[in-house]
């Protein structure tokens, strides 16, 4: 068995997944731990025992993502190249979603745009909004940054207390925009505001954000098809979110199976494609 290894490096996360000799991504797998290189060396070992593999297996190993400016040796003697992270984001989210033309939006600590165009992929830009923003104001505002505990909060929560809609500002909908379409994120929030509450309109603001950055920039491009990747799409708020900007502005969000893997699966498609390596 020959797998080729594809590795996302976080600060404190890493996602691995192999991709077998018929092309089938293989078991993919997160840790979580305090430094990037513990975080790979762990999530590296904990692949091969679970997987019943042998250093012989691995074929080669390809590492992207921030945390792997901290890599600069072979992992365990073998064979280890970098992946340019933009690239690696086009490739997994083809290789899901099988379209040529897209726009990738990485949601990590921030937000990256990708624009695929055939073979063409190539980074457009991002907004410093995404899960970073989500954890930091939940810790101040909510006292907490455990994810799951602000997303069971934010499940109980009302958005009419928080935001301002167009039917609170108009009697009647606007050109393009129905009543229940937010006109300011937070901006009808009471000082006394409950924590569900809060929490849902953090998440409904990052992701909002996230969403309506993506449309921009897709302006003139023509692409209608947009693929989210990253740890904020599995966020069950996304099933509100995204829908609702789909029918507002007749465009499609995608969350595709492996999309936490994304980047990783691009990683290994990069040698195997034979493109988007970093010497």
């Amino acid at each position: 068995m020959a797998i080729v290894i594809g590795i996302d490096v976080g600060i404190s996360t890493t996602k691995i997944v192999g991709i077998n000799e018929d092309g089938i991504v293989v078991s993919p797998l997160r840790i979580k731990a305090t430094d990037p290189v513990t975080s790979l060396y762990g999530a590296f070992g904990k692949y091969l025992i679970d997987n019943k593999l042998h250093l012989g297996d691995i074929e080669k190993v390809m590492v992207t993502g921030v945390g792997s400016s901290y890599i600069d040796q072979p992992i365990y003697g073998l064979p280890t190249d970098k992946a340019e992270e933009f690239v690696a984001d086009g490739l997994g989210a083809r290789y899901e979603t099988d379209l040529d033309d897209m726009i990738v939006v990485s949601m990590g600590t921030g937000t990256s745009f990708v624009q695929c165009r055939g073979e063409e992929i190539r980074h457009i830009g991002g907004i410093g909004v995404g899960g970073g923003t989500l954890t930091g104001l939940s810790r101040i505002m909510l006292k907490t940054d455990d994810v799951r505990t602000i997303t069971t909060l934010a499940m109980q929560g009302d958005l009419a207390n928080i935001d301002v809609q167009i039917g609170d500002i108009s009697p009647y909908p606007l050109p393009g925009l129905p009543k229940h379409a937010t006109a300011s994120l937070f901006g009808n929030a009471k000082s006394n505001a409950s924590r569900e509450d809060i929490a849902k309109g953090i998440i409904t603001t990052v992701l909002q954000t996230i969403g309506s950055g993506t449309i921009l920039a897709s302006l003139n491009s023509g692409i209608r098809d947009f693929v989210l990747i990253g740890n904020l799409t599995l966020l069950p708020q996304c099933k509100e979110v995204f829908p609702g900007l789909e029918k507002l502005y007749k465009v499609h969000f995608i969350i595709p199976k492996y999309s936490e893997f994304c980047t990783a699966i691009g990683a290994a498609l990069c040698y195997i494609n034979g493109v988007g390596s970093k010497e």
